[in-house]
Order: C-alpha cells, then sequence, then structure tokens
C-alpha cells in the first residue's frame, strides 16, 4: 500500500508536517544530532553555527554524496533554516518545532523559486520525513519506489 501523500503547496512554499510524541527538544535531536541524522537522512560534519556550513552526506541518494548546506538560522529547539545550491538549484528550508503537552509539531518548508520540479520535489520530502518517523519508531525506512512517481500527480496538481 503507497503512503498518502500530505504536503500543501502555499503560493511558491511546499509544506510538510509530521506530528511526534515527543517533547520538541528530542525531535530538535533527530533533527541536528549527526549520529541521528544519519539513521534517517544522512550524517553530517563541520562546524554547526548560524552563518557556518555543514556537509551532510546524503545517504538515500545515488551515490551517497555529500552537499554543503549553509545554516541560515538555528533556534533550538524550535526552528532550523538552511539553504543550500546544487545542479538542481537552490534548496532554502525552514524547519520549526512547535510542542504542546508533549505532542510535537515538525513543520517542514522548501520555499521554491517556482512550482515547476514540484511534482518530483514533494514525494522526495514525503520520503524523507518518513524516513524520519521510522528511524525515531525503529521501524526499518521506507522505500523510495513507493512515493515517486505514485504522488506526482498529488503535488503537480496543486500547481495553479
Amino acid at each position: 500500500m503507497s503512503p498518502t501523500p500530505t504536503g500543501r503547496l502555499f503560493g511558491n512554499d511546499l509544506v510538510l508536517t509530521r506530528t511526534f510524541r515527543a517533547p520538541a527538544e528530542d525531535v530538535w535531536a533527530s533533527l541536528t544530532d549527526p549520529e541521528r541524522t544519519a539513521r534517517w537522512f544522512g550524517p553530517w560534519k563541520g562546524d554547526a553555527a548560524p552563518g557556518r556550513t555543514v556537509q551532510v552526506q546524503l545517504m538515500q541518494e545515488d551515490g551517497q554524496p555529500w552537499m554543503d548546506f549553509r545554516i541560515d538560522a538555528c533556534e533550538a529547539p524550535s526552528r532550523l533554516a538552511l539553504s543550500a545550491v546544487d545542479t538542481h538549484g537552490n534548496w532554502e528550508l525552514d524547519l520549526v518545532l512547535g510542542e504542546s503537552e508533549g505532542v510535537t509539531e515538525l513543520r517542514f518548508t522548501q520555499h521554491l523559486a517556482d512550482t515547476a520540479g514540484v511534482g518530483e520535489i514533494g514525494p522526495g520530502w514525503e520520503f524523507y520525513l518518513d524516513a524520519l518517523v521510522a528511524a525515531r519508531e525503529g521501524r526499518p525506512l521506507p522505500r523510495f519506489d513507493d512515493y515517486f512517481p505514485s504522488m506526482k500527480d498529488h503535488f503537480d496538481a496543486q500547481v495553479v
């Protein structure tokens, strides 16, 4: 059974959310601790501070390449903003955590320059965020083939 897409497009912002029964500090560690990010996205190395650049290994991508991410904002445990440039374009990411009564919501936003590739980008982030959930719950990681191309139409249909 294919997972259900959850992402929504608001103008040029692609927004996805996930909810965790955990304090914000614990979810924050899953997003920022290199040993924990390695479980679902990839490890990172470097001097992690606002205005600095870290290298992140993209473990789920072909060849497991390393990519430079600039830390634009780091407000533990509530907001992490990152940016990167690669052959696919600019990546401006904003991860915001909000906690209420022991439940933390992650609001993941990618600020897109345009919406032309959202049908490919959206399924990728659905995959990675579901991998985060699986890693936190000790379950096997999902398979990317379950996300793309089956979710492409969901994202493409949101482009106006």
